[in-house]
């Protein structure tokens, strides 16, 4: 429904940001040329415009704009800013189309802005029943469009579909029962003509999928469990029943390749969290890579970082796909920075294991073997009484976007060097309530650890550099033509480094959490580069 009330926008005038409230009429956006599927194949062919989660179907966050460089970031100031209403956490990353950009807001609404100035056309708010369950915060961190239609995940697990003119509601269907545990926060992920979709809700007892539906109809078209049932490869790896309440989530954005017709998707942990006795087995396919076949979400191979999970290292992080030099010779790969502190190059065409190394503290693990699995170290597991270990529930990283640079062939991850002490408890399943089994306390300040961006060469698993911040941040990286390497901190600054170097070029303080992913795009010539911080969305340009 469109909320056709004042709103509250910042503008940015000689005299700095000054809030004013304007009463507004919904406006029907300018025309914008449909986003073909051909549109969004060639995505990096025309960097002016923003046109997916991660920029392009390799979620590299990689943009080919080149403005804004090494020489001259430190000349970028404030253009405009958009006030969100809904005082939460965002972790939106807009969408740029034509000069439009599309933002989403907690819980589960959507904005449409010139992006030239912020000024809106158009806003829709989700009407949100009253006794959602969820895990994590009521966010929401983007959208999909195809032709001139968006699609929105929202928190009570559903997708929408929208006019991307106007606003207006084309479908809206239910992916699952929310008053079970299940929820949506990710941005759904165009292939051809089908919108694919995740779901949340790991910390409820739920059985992940992944999901594609008919993006001109809203009529599913397929949906590829990530827990096996019986009868299917697999199901063994879950002790008795267990397999019907184990999680394996997929909370965040995936990616695709169109040569290999193959989606890329990371999973979730499996439920209960920390107590694993009640599961015993590997727990396919929690933890995993997972690549459907993007016409009929057949699954082509998995892989599983984590093997009976009892830490809660989702791997859900956003995979990059790139073709590298790989001892020789070039390789499809994906490119993985996982939740457990290892870092992995995988084939993205067979789901081999090629190489992987820690990029942050870790206990766990002796490290990894010739396929990839990992080496445990006994004792490591949760106890009643607690056991410290490396790195904590949060993780190396977490869900915040990575990046890939096409000019230095290095991988950027925000990581974390912490400690936690896991522990178990005895929990039976009861549905729409919590099923972790146990939890996590720190012993120190998080202020205690290490924090940094790191660049990594795919090829070697190694370290290149790392830029030291504190306190641990859960911001998300792009990475840009001109040189540049956007992220922002958990104490408000938005900054940029040399991509090659990591040395800090530009800095600037925007006095709240960055808890999303930059990106860039570009309007009349000019390129900006757009953050949400705190409860707003900042935009910044090259002084004029």
């Amino acid at each position: 429904m469109q909320r056709l009330i004042g709103f509250l926008f910042l503008a940015v005038t000689s005299f700095g940001v000054i809030a004013q409230e304007e009463p507004f009429q919904t406006v029907i956006t300018p025309a914008f040329s449909p986003i073909t599927w051909d549109r969004l194949v060639n995505a990096d062919a025309e960097p002016e415009n923003w046109l997916m989660y991660s920029g392009t179907l390799s979620s590299q966050r990689y943009s080919r704009l080149n403005q804004i460089t090494t020489a001259n970031v430190d000349e970028l100031e404030l253009k405009w800013a958009y006030q969100i209403p809904v005082i939460d956490r965002a972790e939106t990353v807009p969408l740029v189309v034509d000069g439009i950009m599309f933002i989403t807001e907690a819980p589960s609404n959507l904005v449409a802005v010139d992006a030239r100035t912020g000024g809106i056309y158009w806003r829709y708010d989700h009407e949100m029943p009253d006794d959602i369950l969820i895990c994590c915060g009521r966010n929401n961190r983007g959208v999909a469009i195809l032709g001139e239609t968006l699609f929105m995940s929202t928190l009570d697990a559903r997708l929408v579909a929208l006019d991307a003119r106007t606003g207006n509601v084309l479908w809206n269907v239910a992916v699952a029962d929310y008053k079970a545990g299940y929820s949506k926060t990710a941005a759904p992920l165009i292939v051809k003509d089908k919108v694919v979709t995740g779901i949340a809700g790991g910390e409820f007892g739920i059985r992940g999928f992944i999901d594609a539906y008919d993006a001109a109809t809203g009529e599913r078209v397929w949906r590829t469990y990530t827990i096996p049932g019986e009868g299917e490869p697999g199901n063994e790896s879950w002790a008795g029943d267990s397999w019907k309440t184990g999680g394996a989530a997929t909370w965040i954005t995936g990616s695709y390749d169109p040569d290999l017709n193959l989606v890329y998707w990371g999973t979730g942990n499996p439920g209960p969290d920390w107590n694993g006795d009640v599961r015993e087995g590997d727990n396919l396919y929690s933890d995993s890579a997972m690549a459907l076949n993007g016409d009929t979400g057949e699954l082509v191979w998995h892989f599983q970082f984590t093997p009976h999970d009892v830490h809660d290292y989702d791997s859900i992080q956003v995979p990059i796909l790139a073709d590298i030099n790989y001892q020789g010779s070039q390789r499809k790969v994906m490119m993985w920075a996982n939740r457990n502190a290892f870092y992995y190059t995988i084939d993205r065409e067979t789901g081999r294991f090629l190489v992987g190394k820690p990029y942050a503290a870790q206990t766990w693990a002796q490290g990894l073997d010739v396929n990839g699995r990992p080496i445990r170290v006994p004792g490591m597991e949760p106890t009643y009484e607690g056991v410290l270990v490396s790195p904590p529930i949060v993780g190396g990283t977490n869900w915040y976007s990575p990046g890939f640079s096409q000019d230095t062939g290095y991988f950027y991850v925000t990581a974390f060097d912490g400690e936690q002490e896991f522990f178990k408890r005895d929990e039976d399943y009861e549905e729409g309530q919590r099923y972790t089994g146990g939890g996590g306390r720190y012993t120190q300040p998080m202020d205690a650890f290490h924090s940094s961006i790191r660049a990594i060469d795919p090829a070697t698993a190694e370290i290149v550099w790392e830029f030291p911040i504190q306190p641990r941040s859960s911001a998300g990286i792009t990475t840009t033509a001109g040189g540049l390497v956007f992220t922002g901190s958990a104490d408000g600054f938005f900054f940029a480094l040399n991509a090659r170097t990591g040395e800090e070029l530009w800095h600037m303080s925007l006095g709240a959490r960055v808890h999303a992913a930059p990106m860039t795009f570009a309007v009349d010539g000019k390129q900006y580069v757009t953050i949400a911080s705190g409860n707003v969305v900042y935009t910044f340009g090259l002084r004029d």
